[in-house]
């Protein structure tokens, strides 16, 4: 008959197990942050204040992507409405 883990010991290994995603986590935020900074690089935004990088992040954050972008950017024109009808 196998022998029960003390609940002692099971809050041991809980702790251990905390204490490695924790770093894990670490890890995986400093990674992500290194290609954020990438992608951010040579588009302008470095030159902006950590303050003001900081609000425009979290608000285009709060708009989501799509939105964001439909913001941002011009509407993108189909090439039908752009392009001259040949017969005329």
């Amino acid at each position: 008959m196998p022998t029960k883990r003390s609940a002692v010991a099971a809050l041991r290994k809980l702790e251990a197990d905390r204490l490695a995603l924790a770093e894990r986590q670490k890890q995986l935020e400093e990674q992500a942050a290194l290609e954020l900074g990438r992608i951010i690089l040579g588009t302008g935004l470095e030159t902006f204040t950590k303050k003001a990088l900081e609000r425009v992040a979290g608000e285009l954050g709060k708009l989501g992507e799509e939105a964001a972008l439909q913001k941002l950017l011009p509407p993108a024109r189909s090439s039908s409405r752009t392009e001259q009808p040949s017969g005329e």
